[in-house]
């Protein structure tokens, strides 16, 4: 952490024990006009190759709706713990981590917000801890069922969408890959079909910087190696997600066909609701903040439908 960019940012920065490991977490609390005893806790999960700050758009406008916010580096990422081993990084380790966080910021419950790998966390998490899911919004992340039965059936463009989860398999390469020219193609995989201006060079800067931390790459890549260890489950296996769901889903991604946002209503009891953006890429978060703030405020302010 580097004072300047604290002293100038309106969040604070924090080194959290979970799970035993290290998380370093950003936080910002609701201003005190819109405090209140215990404000809803909203916890953001990004993806890969991200860290914290892909949320940076998303936290302040939060905290100003009410809300405290917790936005952790991941393990594996950034100034987080960096476990070895790629058992280290099965999900269920990861759903774990977000529950030790949730509770040692003295709560019991927490909306789940997640974008990528981060939304993987969080339908996991949602299935996993459902005591502890107050809400849930994953961005441009497929259910696991969807994403497993589109693999299953062989489609062909996904397949080659995910050409890079298979080369993540490979040891040591994909590190040098991603890290070589100063890393160009790392920046390479945010800019590429992202609207001009999205990353800016001071926001690529610190994405190498995050990047280029001891273990960081290896800790991110590990995730791809870590859900390759099994086979694909059944879709049958992924129990219904009861807590309140929203998917912000941009059209335009490089990465995730659309057609896995389709059929995913079974695999929810709770309230369902799917939004597309139009024309927004991958990281969509980034890349249209002011429409995905006001989704996601709108979902978190509306009131829960009463239980049947």
């Amino acid at each position: 952490m580097t004072p300047a960019r604290t002293s100038v940012e309106p969040w604070q920065h924090r080194f959290v024990e979970a799970n035993g490991l290290r998380f370093h977490v950003v936080t910002q609390e609701p201003p005190p006009e819109h405090s209140k005893p215990s404000a809803p806790l909203v916890v953001l999960l990004h993806g890969f190759p991200e860290f914290w700050y892909s949320w940076r758009h998303q936290i302040p406008a939060l905290a100003a709706a009410g809300f405290a916010v917790a936005v952790p580096d991941l393990r594996g990422y950034n100034d987080s713990d960096k476990p070895e081993g790629v058992e280290a990084y099965r999900i269920s380790n990861v759903v774990e981590d977000v529950a030790g966080l949730i509770r040692a910021l003295g709560r019991e419950r927490a909306v789940i917000v997640g974008h990528d790998w981060g939304g993987a966390a969080a339908y996991a998490f949602a299935m996993m801890k459902p005591e502890m899911t107050s809400r849930l919004c994953v961005m441009n992340s497929p259910h696991p069922a969807r994403f497993v039965a589109e693999l299953s059936r062989g489609n062909e463009a996904q397949l080659r969408r995910s050409w890079y989860m298979f080369f993540f398999q490979l040891p040591a390469a994909p590190e040098r890959l991603l890290a070589a020219d100063g890393f160009r193609m790392l920046k390479r995989m945010l800019t590429r079909s992202a609207r001009k201006g999205t990353f800016p060079p001071a926001v690529l800067a610190r994405y190498v910087e995050a990047f280029s931390k001891p273990g960081a790459l290896t800790g991110a890549i590990n995730w791809y190696r870590a859900s390759f260890r099994r086979g694909l489950p059944s879709p049958r296996e992924f129990p219904k997600i009861a807590a309140p769901t929203l998917i912000i889903w941009g059209d335009r991604d490089f990465a995730l066909g659309t057609e896995l946002t389709r059929g995913m209503r079974p695999y929810f009891s709770g309230a369902f609701a799917l939004a597309h953006l139009r024309g927004i890429s991958h990281s969509v978060q980034q890349e249209a903040p002011g429409k995905v703030n006001a989704l996601l405020i709108r979902f978190l302010t509306r009131p829960r439908r009463p239980e049947p």
